[in-house]
């Protein structure tokens, strides 16, 4: 066989093995799970301010991240975050709880090997490279607006 035959062998392969998706149900689920957990998100701003009226609103943002950071991380590790996620697909990843999903879940996956070599080493393979393109570039941005 050769090797042109043998890659379109292989792509047929392929193609007949990737899940099929629908487009319009998978983007609409995206849609209203990721505006469910800004809603969700800008309730619990709403319960703070409520709760502490003298606090700054930056510093409710703050707590209202804090707690949304949590619930994903303890929805991933009921293994719940997951469920959504491959129901709502982009809609869970975009916002905050995104990212901290994609914290802890290496984190549980690699807890067998130790704290330090397992969780704390794994945690940062998926999240490491966002973090250091964020510091770079507000670094150059920095940079940019102290010069202009």
């Amino acid at each position: 066989m050769d090797e042109k035959k043998r890659n379109e062998a292989y792509n047929n392969y392929v193609k007949a093995k990737i899940p099929k998706t629908k487009p319009w149900p998978s983007l609409f689920n995206s849609f209203w799970v990721g505006g469910l957990i800004c809603v969700l998100g800008q309730g619990i701003n709403d319960l703070i301010m409520l709760w502490f009226p003298n606090m700054a609103e930056q510093t409710a943002w703050t707590y209202t991240l804090v707690v949304l950071i949590f619930l994903a991380s303890f929805l991933t590790g009921l293994g719940v975050y997951d469920r959504i996620g491959k129901f709502a697909g982009g809609g869970s990843i975009v916002p905050i709880t995104g990212f901290s999903n994609s914290i802890t879940s290496p984190a549980l996956e690699f807890k067998n090997e130790g704290i330090i070599y397992g969780m704390c080493v794994k945690m940062f393979t998926i999240a490491g490279p966002v973090i250091v393109v964020g510091i770079i570039s507000s670094i150059i941005v920095g940079l940019i607006y102290l010069f202009i």
